[in-house]
C-alpha cells in the first residue's frame, strides 16, 4: 500500500452460531444467527459455546467452525466487523430456553431457513454449511476438541 492511503480496520470480537428471531433493539424481530462478543480469556470458541447457553440454554452439542466469517461494512463507524462462524449439532431432545435476546426459535429446513434471513449475505452462509456439514460429512480438523 502506497503512503497516503488509508486502511480500513478489521475488527473481529465477537462470534456467530445459528439462526434465531432476535427480541432486542440490535436486529430487533429479525431472523439471524446466535452471536455475541468475546470476553477477555476467551478463545473464539469458548465465546460460542457460552452465547449458545446464554442465548438457548443448550449445553450439549457438538462444535465445529465453518472455515466461514460473518462480516459487514459498518458505514457510521468506518470499520469492517468479521466474526467467525461456528456450526453446533445438538440433540433432537435438546430442550431450547431463550433469554431476553430472542422472542423466538424455530428448526427449520435450510431453504426456509435462507428464506427467513434478515441479512445480505446469511443465505450465503446457510449454503455453504449445508454443503459442507449436512450434505457432506465436516473434516474432524474442523472440530473443536473436548467439546461433547
Amino acid at each position: 500500500m502506497s503512503k497516503g492511503n488509508i486502511e480500513v480496520p478489521l475488527r473481529c470480537e465477537g462470534i456467530a452460531v445459528v439462526l434465531l428471531k432476535r427480541a432486542t433493539p440490535v436486529l430487533q424481530d429479525a431472523w439471524c444467527y446466535i452471536g455475541g462478543g468475546i470476553k477477555e480469556g476467551e478463545t473464539a470458541w469458548q465465546s460460542a459455546l457460552r452465547e449458545v447457553e446464554e442465548e438457548t440454554g443448550i449445553t450439549k452439542l457438538s462444535l465445529y467452525t465453518s472455515n466461514k466469517f460473518d462480516q459487514f461494512y459498518s458505514p457510521d463507524e468506518d470499520y469492517i466487523y468479521i466474526a467467525p462462524i461456528f456450526v453446533g449439532y445438538v440433540d433432537d431432545e435438546q430442550d431450547v430456553i431463550l433469554n431476553y435476546e430472542h422472542s423466538e426459535y424455530k428448526w427449520l429446513s435450510f431453504n426456509e431457513a435462507i428464506e427467513h434471513v434478515a441479512l445480505p449475505g446469511n443465505d450465503e452462509v446457510l449454503t455453504f454449511i449445508e454443503k459442507h456439514f449436512v450434505k457432506n460429512t465436516p473434516t474432524e480438523l474442523l472440530r473443536v476438541e473436548g467439546v461433547v
